[in-house]
């Protein structure tokens, strides 16, 4: 693992000079006990459990999850949760205080619909967790906060908190972030992501709860419209393989190294 690490940051070093490493101000990330991995999954399966614990497979049916379970009343205090967890939620509490307010027990089909939610449902469980914004921006697009672990990573590659990896080498753990780009023209590979830094791009991430032979379960917000475990299929060795067609393909692994950097640990133990 340590020589896929330092192979895949040489490549973002390489390709990445565009990339500004985080402000000086800033200073290195923080280490954190093992405590903070635990209760981020912890923190992810009960919101899970609260959404119905739904699980299915990577090419479910849309059948498979019961429809407009965002739209639920009993779902509003949720959403305005995870989006409180972003600086900027894009209107999207006070879009739907609007449409809400006139019949909770019948709001309209549109409640929550726009702008998607994923990215804050992941901000949501890493600040609940007590992860600084130091060490996680959080932030209504994906890439945005990715760029900002990147950067991280690239400054501070002995202490950052989250390192990216190419999905192809990574073998996802628990707390794990795997990302797909939903773009109409996928980044060949993360690295390319340096050219466009600070720039928007549809992408999706799961955090990873549970690993088994042949298979990572991963949980994700704004999932047909709720927050659903995903099982996506892996190899002998635990790498993700290649989604089916009309999925998005992967791009990057972020690797969680939270609880497991000096003093607490070492990467991978």
């Amino acid at each position: 693992m340590r020589a896929i690490l330092s192979s895949c940051l040489a490549l973002l070093l390489a390709a990445g000079c565009a990339t500004p490493p985080p402000p000086a101000t800033l200073g290195p990330p923080m280490a954190y006990p093992p405590s903070v991995r635990e209760r981020l999954l912890r923190i992810a399966a009960e919101e899970w459990r609260e959404w119905g614990a739904i699980a299915v497979p990577d090419a479910a049916n849309p059948g498979e999850v019961p429809p407009r379970l965002e739209g639920l009343a009993d779902n509003m205090p949720r959403l305005i949760a995870y989006w409180r967890s972003v600086p900027d939620d894009e209107g999207a509490i006070a879009r739907a205080r609007a449409e809400y307010a006139p019949d909770p027990l019948a709001p309209p089909a549109t409640l929550w619909a726009d702008p998607p939610w994923s990215a804050a449902f992941i901000s949501y469980l890493m600040l609940r967790a007590g992860v600084d914004v130091r060490e996680f921006p959080p932030d209504a697009s994906h890439a945005l906060y990715l760029d900002g672990l990147t950067a991280t990573a690239a400054a501070w590659p002995a202490t950052a908190p989250f390192v990216p990896l190419a999905p192809e080498q990574a073998v996802p753990a628990p707390g794990d972030l795997v990302c797909a780009d939903r773009s109409r023209a996928p980044l060949p590979a993360w690295s390319a992501r340096a050219a466009e830094v600070g720039r928007f791009r549809p992408m999706h991430c799961d955090l990873v709860l549970q690993t088994a032979p042949g298979s990572v379960s991963a949980l994700g917000g704004n999932v047909a419209d709720a927050v659903v475990l995903t099982r996506f299929a892996t190899d002998t060795s635990g790498r993700l393989l290649p989604r089916g067609p009309g999925r998005a393909p992967w791009v990057v692994v972020m690797q969680n190294r939270l609880g497991q950097l000096p003093p607490f640990g070492v990467p991978g133990s």
